[in-house]
């Protein structure tokens, strides 16, 4: 309180009632892991091929690292997993080897 005895707390910009987890912010984010298998590796060509998989999709993708140009068939679902796959690709394509297998997440319920 301040000194001519009034509340000079500003109020509370969220419900400051309830105890934790009661705000919206704390819901549990939709996620869907995905799993990547390396097929085949050129550094020659600057390629790397593989496989896809998130729930019940599952793609083949081309991932040209030289020119960061990917491409992923079927169509279907392909806008699904275009963006998180690339990201991944790009942050990890030198990591990656023939056999391997790997995996990600991403934040929505495929």
């Amino acid at each position: 309180m301040g000194a001519d005895g009034a509340n000079t707390r500003p109020p509370c910009p969220v419900s400051c009632s309830g105890g934790a987890g009661t705000l919206a912010s704390k819901r549990r984010l939709p996620q869907t892991t995905a799993h990547v298998r390396i097929t085949h590796q050129s550094w020659q060509t600057g390629r790397i091929e593989g496989e896809v998989r998130a729930n019940d999709y599952e793609w083949q993708f081309q991932w040209k690292f030289r020119v960061g140009e990917l491409s992923i068939e079927p169509s279907l679902g392909r806008a699904l997993i275009q963006d998180p796959l690339g990201r991944f690709l790009e942050r990890s394509d030198y990591q990656l080897e023939p056999g391997g297998d790997y995996s990600f997440t991403i934040r929505a319920d495929i």
